[in-house]
């Protein structure tokens, strides 16, 4: 009988250690994240001197009215590749405003700007690597005769002893995404990690998205990596 039981102690502790070991390895697998794909900073990155540049792009300084378009709150956090949180990051944003137009001197297109729009914030990021900015849906651009972008956001980020990372976040539900040639040289993985989708929040109505960055460093930032 001592026998029976001892087997049988073996029997649960050998099951309770695989399923520690089992568990332990879906945990680590989870505190994998994907490295989010680099994009190109494009032409209009901002040389033109503005009032403000701070997380409310909907609202200039000095200006009473607001800029035209729908509001929309994007906000997110900054990892590495094991899911921690890098603070003290300089995230920057910059886009077209309501029309497609960019606040920039070489931006060909003959789209009227916003005055109350401030086309371009940076936040720097928290002990937990979050960030928020407050903007408006761009206005889709043509690139060329035949190439319509689609809205989308510029990002830019710059960590201590990281080389700066730029990518684009793009807007669930628009049909132009589909015909982007910058979007659709993403692999499908990549392309779920940058089209956002934007619903209501439950306190305000307003349009809310969540895009988490993943630098591709890991946690000592002793590195500089390609991030090419």
């Amino acid at each position: 009988m001592g026998d029976g039981m001892d087997r049988r102690k073996l029997l649960k502790s050998g099951t309770v250690l695989g399923a520690g070991v089992l568990l332990g390895g879906v945990a680590k697998a989870a505190a994998e994240c994907r490295p989010t794909a680099a994009q190109t900073e494009g032409p209009f990155y901002p040389v033109t001197a503005q009032r403000d540049t701070d997380a409310d792009l909907t609202k200039v300084q000095g200006r009473a009215e607001a800029a035209e378009g729908t509001v929309v709150v994007v906000r997110g956090r900054i990892l590495n590749l094991a899911c921690q949180p890098v603070a003290g990051a300089l995230v920057e944003i910059w886009q077209a405003c309501a029309t497609g137009k960019y606040n920039h001197p070489r931006d060909p297109n003959p789209a009227r700007k916003d005055p109350n729009f401030q086309y371009w914030g940076r936040v720097t990021t928290g002990v937990s690597g979050e960030y928020s900015f407050k903007t408006i849906i761009p206005g889709a651009y043509p690139a060329t005769e035949t190439w319509i972008r689609p809205p989308h956001i510029h990002f830019k980020v710059s960590a201590p002893n990281v080389r700066t990372f730029t990518t684009q976040l793009y807007f669930a539900g628009q049909e132009l995404n589909a015909s982007d040639e910058i979007l659709q040289s993403l692999t499908p993985a990549q392309q779920r990690n940058v089209i956002v989708d934007f619903q209501p929040a439950a306190n305000t109505g307003v349009l809310t998205g969540t895009f988490d960055i993943t630098l591709n460093i890991d946690g000592s930032h002793d590195a500089t990596p390609e991030l090419d």
